[in-house]
C-alpha cells in the first residue's frame, strides 16, 4: 500500500537556475545535492517541512536516457496560510503571477517558473 507521496521529479533545462528560482524566490530549501557519472539532481523542498519535495533533474539527459519518458511538468498545487503574503513576494521577486481566484476549496493563484512551467498555490489555514 502507499501510504505518501515522497518526491516529485520535475524536469527542467536548467538545474542551477532551477535551484537558484526555487530557493531565492520560491523560500524552498536545498535538501541534498547528488551526482552518479553525468547524472545529477537536486532536491529541494519548503523551508517549513513537509513530506514531499522536488527532485530537479536534467531533461535533455533524461531525454536521451529514456526517450519515451514524459517529460512534461505535471499540474502540481501547493498549500500556503499566508496567499496575499506570498503573492506579493512573488510579484516583489519578478514571478509571474496569474490572478488570486476564489474556489469552493480557498483562494488560488498560479505562477511560472523561470521556465515557463506553471504551478498553482492555494491558501490552507
Amino acid at each position: 500500500m502507499i501510504n505518501q507521496i515522497g518526491q516529485i521529479m520535475l524536469y527542467v533545462n536548467d538545474q542551477d537556475q532551477a535551484v537558484k528560482f526555487w530557493t531565492e524566490k520560491a523560500g524552498f530549501i536545498v535538501v541534498s545535492e547528488e551526482s552518479q557519472g553525468p547524472m545529477r539532481w537536486i532536491e529541494v523542498a519548503p523551508t517549513q517541512g513537509g513530506l514531499t519535495s522536488f527532485v530537479l533533474h536534467n531533461k535533455q539527459l533524461i531525454a536521451e536516457m529514456q526517450p519515451d519518458m514524459n517529460l512534461g511538468t505535471p499540474s502540481i498545487m501547493l498549500f500556503t496560510d499566508d496567499l496575499e503574503g506570498l503573492y506579493n513576494r512573488f510579484k516583489e521577486n519578478g514571478v509571474t503571477v496569474g490572478d488570486v481566484v476564489s474556489l469552493p476549496g480557498g483562494r488560488v493563484f498560479n505562477f511560472a517558473d523561470d521556465e515557463n512551467s506553471y504551478f498553482a498555490v492555494m491558501e490552507k489555514k
